[in-house]
């Protein structure tokens, strides 16, 4: 497995993963009609800006094996916080440690040029909870809990689940 930084030549490649991992059940926050190349490139270009965007790629997989990104909201008032936090991975992929790296290259990345990011943050569909596990093992805690906040694949409402991780001096080594 390889993890570098995006560059707006992989919004195909992102477009075409994150249209992927949207078909499956517990994949994306968004269903695959409304991940546009607009939509895309515009999380590729504002995380690019004032961000983070990472890409894994791994041998045997067309494409990209998954792809991580968040940045600043741009009211000065959250300078210090990275939001919007979105992490796909290739259903071939999944298990495989690909989330765990690319937290891991997010972090380092905050923690060793950003030291004016305070907290990074995500919210998780409580039904979600192998993604609860791998976020709380990088370091990322539960906040609460918005009842009834999405709808969940029988269209039903349920929870999400608001997490973040938080810069402390432990985590400033």
């Amino acid at each position: 497995m390889h993890i570098r930084a995006a560059t707006v030549d992989d919004i195909p490649a992102i477009l075409a993963l994150h249209r992927l991992v949207s078909s499956t059940s517990g994949g994306l926050a968004r269903y695959p009609d409304e991940i546009t190349e607009d939509y895309v490139a515009g999380v590729v270009t504002h995380s690019l800006a004032d961000g983070v965007i990472v890409v894994a790629e791994w041998p045997d997989i067309d494409g990209l094996a998954g792809e991580l990104h968040t940045y600043r909201n741009p009211l000065r008032l959250f300078q210090h916080v990275y939001t919007n936090l979105t992490i796909a991975v290739h259903p071939e992929t999944q298990g495989r440690g690909v989330g765990r790296a690319l937290f891991t290259s997010l972090l380092d990345t905050v923690r060793h040029e950003r030291p004016d990011v305070l907290r990074v943050e995500l919210m998780a569909a409580e039904r979600n909870a192998r993604a609860h596990g791998l976020y709380e093992s990088v370091g990322f805690v539960r906040e609460g809990r918005f009842d009834r906040a999405i709808r969940g694949p029988d269209g039903r409402p349920e929870g999400d689940i608001p997490m973040a991780w938080f810069r402390t001096p432990a985590s400033e080594s």
